[in-house]
Order: C-alpha cells, then structure tokens, then sequence
C-alpha cells in the first residue's frame, strides 16, 4: 500500500510545524469550548457550543492564511473568517448578548484572537 500523498516530506514547508502547532491549538480551545455546561435553555445551550465551533474555524482560517502559499485557499480562508465572524454576530444578536469588540487584523504575526469565552463576556460595539 502506498502512503498518501500528504505524507511526502520529500520537501517540507518550513513553517509546518508552526502551522500545526497554531491548528492543534485552535482544535483543543474549540473542543473544550464546545463542552459548555448544559443550562436549560436550548438556544443559550446551542450557542455556547456554536460559538467555539465557528471560532475554530476562524482560527484555522487564520493559521492558512498565515502559513499557507495556495492563493485559492487563502481567498477561502478570508470568506470563512469573514463568514463565521458574521454567524458569531447574528446568534449573539439572536439572544441579545453583547458582540464581540473590534480588534486587529488576526492575521498579523504575533497577534493571538480572542477565544469564544472572551467574546462572551465583552461590551457591546458602540458602532462608532
């Protein structure tokens, strides 16, 4: 049986390691984001799982987008950060939660994003 081909490492990307290691991370703060505790409000309940679920797609969005060379995906990376942040926003609005503060370009080197518990407790945007 032949390995797959992503198994090649024939020429390794450089910043492999720094691409897994940012997607590992992103993986574990939604997993454990996700095991909210059940409050008996089905739609705060299905918030507090979506949210973190849509957080780690944009921070594996955000790993491609800095790591990643294939330009089609990184356009697909910036619709689904775009995308998610957009769903994180109509379900907040949904259950009258304050949104999540503006902050830097998450794509800049060294700027870490806020996990989903963050955004939960932040003030609502003045819109100013």
């Amino acid at each position: 049986m032949a390995a797959p081909a992503w198994a090649d490492s024939s020429a390794p990307d450089p910043q492999e390691k720094a691409f897994l290691a940012d997607n590992d991370h992103a993986m574990a703060t939604m997993m454990s984001g996700m095991a909210a505790k059940p409050t008996g409000d089905i739609d705060k309940d299905f918030v507090a799982m979506m949210q973190p679920h849509h957080q780690g797609a944009i921070d594996m969005a955000i790993a491609e987008l800095r790591y990643g060379h294939n330009e089609q995906l990184r356009r697909i990376a910036q619709e689904i950060i775009v995308d998610q942040q957009q769903e994180i926003t109509a379900m907040r609005v949904a259950l009258n939660l304050p949104l999540p503060s503006p902050g830097p370009a998450p794509t800049l080197p060294g700027v870490t994003t806020p996990s989903a518990s963050d955004s939960q407790t932040t003030t609502p945007h003045s819109g100013q």
